[in-house]
């Protein structure tokens, strides 16, 4: 789950970074404020890639999906981009999970028995 998870949020550090570049032209928004919302978001994209193994890491990571559709309100395409961006996360935890169980079950076969 651990590759999955990371994937997909260094993929929307990116997306976050060029959804503020271009926020900081069409929204009217200081662009003080503008990087400040959008350098939390992609430290916290960063920072999650660390961390996606401990309890909490990936309720945060919705946590930041539905930041990223939100953003929607500032910069319309990011509707869609924050839906693709969920869609992925789901993706990634669903399957990873289900990789992690697989390989765990592989492990134990072929683990010699006392």
């Amino acid at each position: 789950m651990r590759i999955l998870c990371a994937s997909t949020l260094i993929g929307e550090f990116f997306v976050i970074g060029f959804a503020g570049l271009v926020a900081m032209q069409l929204s009217g928004l200081p662009a003080g404020t503008v990087w400040a919302v959008s350098g939390t978001a992609m430290v916290l994209c960063v920072l999650l890639c660390g961390v996606i193994t401990r309890p909490g890491a990936v309720a945060a990571g919705w946590v930041l999906q539905a930041a990223l559709v939100a953003s929607g309100f500032v910069v319309p395409a990011m509707f869609f981009l924050g839906a693709v961006f969920a869609a992925l996360w789901w993706a990634a935890v669903h399957y990873g999970r289900k990789v992690d169980a697989i390989k765990a079950a592989r492990a134990q076969e072929a683990a010699p028995t006392a």
